[in-house]
């Protein structure tokens, strides 16, 4: 058509958008929605990801990175999440699709499961048995991991730290950052994450209770101290990481091993085997090296330890430290196997009453009572779920810390002369 002898030219047709976007542009109101595809470690790209509304339409559709990340732009409200089993590799299939209520100001994550989906089946009692037994080894370990450090910092202190269970949680959420945020592999995620466990509780004690002991501070104050400091910590992970758990990315959706009755995941069954050779280390350190022994004699004797010359300032900061490091790694290995591979902001102060249980039961300020105690209160806790519903696992925690305190109040391993 021309118009006073100059011809309009026809508006271009808009390119279609990639096949590796959503297929509309994202409304208004839209929040992102991620997740991460991974077979049992083998992270999955090139797979198409929807999202279906309530009607069953489609509304959006990606394709996966590399890495097995992928993300989805939709606006507020209730959708099903698909993956196209047509794009998997050879091999692979999904267990089903996923629901999620998507809101805003928060972190929408979507977790698919892989692998066949496993059918409701009649469990022997003794192979359900076996099963809750070494489920609960592996929990008492992962606890005695964590709870150990506690116990020490009593043992040459005499404080009660109410913030243990934020170290747990600080260790966790570093290992978060680094293997989410920066993309570096849970297992150096985990290493780095130990380290700023030890650093954290270096800090601690420069910072805090070694002013407070130089002001001859008495025991009740820094508990009361402890207590609010624990308050702080919480609230400032709160506020700085999120309320949701979040998933790691790596180690998710893992299939069990079965070898006759015994039934584990290999994340469970390493989260076993670290947690007993990081916890033999740590017998081997206090009974033959210098450091521990000088551990075990403040322990003991405060007075008479500096009195035969051991700096107990320097061993009380090592304590800490250590404290903070194993801390640390107990957070990780405990979002691993109990929480689904995921991350909570109070996940370490739902620990501190069993750490608190598990120790007093074995003894107050010993490391091997701690080390017994945590795995009895592990097996107590685990065995309670075939009887209660398992929501209500953790009263087992506070009814053996009650009765303990009641029938020796000393611990197993413990003596009167430490407690009076």
């Amino acid at each position: 058509m021309a118009f006073g002898g100059t011809a309009l030219a026809q508006e271009p047709t808009p390119t279609p958008p990639p096949a590796s976007s959503t297929s509309e542009s994202p409304p208004a109101d839209a929040v992102p929605v991620s997740g991460s595809l991974n077979n049992g470690g083998e992270r999955l790209s090139d797979v198409d990801v929807r999202a279906v509304d309530a009607s069953g339409e489609e509304v959006a559709r990606t394709t996966s990175a590399d890495g097995g990340r992928w993300t989805l732009e939709l606006s507020p409200g209730s959708y099903t999440f698909e993956v196209d089993a047509e794009t998997l590799p050879d091999g692979v299939s999904v267990q089903g699709e996923v629901q999620r209520d998507v809101a805003a100001g928060r972190a929408n994550t979507v977790i698919f499961s892989f692998g066949e989906a496993r059918t409701a089946t009649e469990v022997p009692f003794y192979e359900k048995f076996i099963r809750t037994t070494v489920d609960g080894l592996r929990f008492g370990l992962v606890i005695a991991l964590a709870a150990v450090g506690l116990s020490l910092i009593f043992g040459t202190t005499g404080l009660t730290n109410f913030a243990h269970g934020e170290l747990v949680t600080l260790g966790a959420v570093a290992a978060w950052v680094f293997n989410v945020s920066m993309g570096i592999q849970l297992i150096w995620a985990t290493i780095l994450a130990v380290i700023v466990g030890v650093a954290i509780g270096w800090l601690n004690n420069a910072g805090i209770w070694r002013p407070l002991r130089k002001r001859k501070t008495g025991l009740i104050a820094q508990l009361v101290v402890s207590i609010g400091l624990a308050i702080a910590l919480r609230y400032l992970i709160l506020i700085f990481f999120s309320d949701r758990a979040e998933p790691f990315d790596d180690y998710q959706a893992q299939t069990q091993n079965e070898w006759g009755p015994l039934a584990i995941t290999n994340v469970n069954l390493a989260c076993i085997v670290i947690s007993i050779v990081v916890l033999v280390g740590v017998a081997i350190m206090l009974q033959r090296t210098r450091i521990g022994k000088a551990m075990r004699a403040v322990a003991d004797n405060r007075d008479l330890a500096a009195s035969s010359g051991i700096n107990v300032e320097r061993v009380v900061t090592f304590v800490w430290c250590m404290g903070g490091g194993l801390a640390a790694l107990g957070g990780v290995l405990f979002g691993l196997s109990e929480l689904g591979g995921r991350v909570q902001w109070e996940m370490g102060f739902k620990l501190l009453l069993l750490m608190f249980a598990g120790i007093t039961l074995g003894g107050l300020g010993t490391a091997y009572g701690a080390l017994l105690g945590c795995v009895i209160v592990g097996l107590l806790v685990q065995w309670s779920t075939m009887i209660i519903n398992p929501d209500l696992k953790y009263i087992g925690g506070l009814l053996v810390l009650i009765l303990i305190l009641v029938v020796r109040p000393q611990g197993i391993l413990g003596s009167r002369q430490r407690i009076g």
